[in-house]
């Protein structure tokens, strides 16, 4: 449920010089760039750059059951890679859609 004194509350710093509502602004106003990763396709080898809404971040109860994943733009397959606890932060922080696995 939603508050709508929190509702216009948003919608009035949305308006507000130098912000743009859900994005965070930087110190100059502008919003903060989007976080853009590199990666490289295991069937083709192609590098490319992706943004956090090209991947996907699935942590698992170990490192062998948390990866990341995106489509190669090249060769359109899809890619599966281990992601160890430093790639998961990277990946958090820059926005990357993240799902939980539960076992058992």
């Amino acid at each position: 449920m939603t508050d709508t004194a929190d509702t216009a509350d948003r919608a009035d710093r949305a308006d507000a010089p130098g912000t743009s509502g859900a994005d965070d602004p930087v110190p100059d106003g502008d919003p903060a760039p989007e976080a853009v990763f590199r990666a490289s396709c295991t069937e083709c080898r192609a590098s490319f750059e992706l943004t956090a809404g090209d991947l996907r971040l699935a942590i698992g109860g170990s490192h062998r059951t948390t990866f990341y994943s995106f489509i190669c733009p090249d060769c359109g397959i899809s890619v599966r890679k281990p992601a160890g606890d430093r790639i998961v932060e990277l990946l958090t922080d820059g926005g990357v859609r993240t799902m939980r696995l539960h076992l058992g």
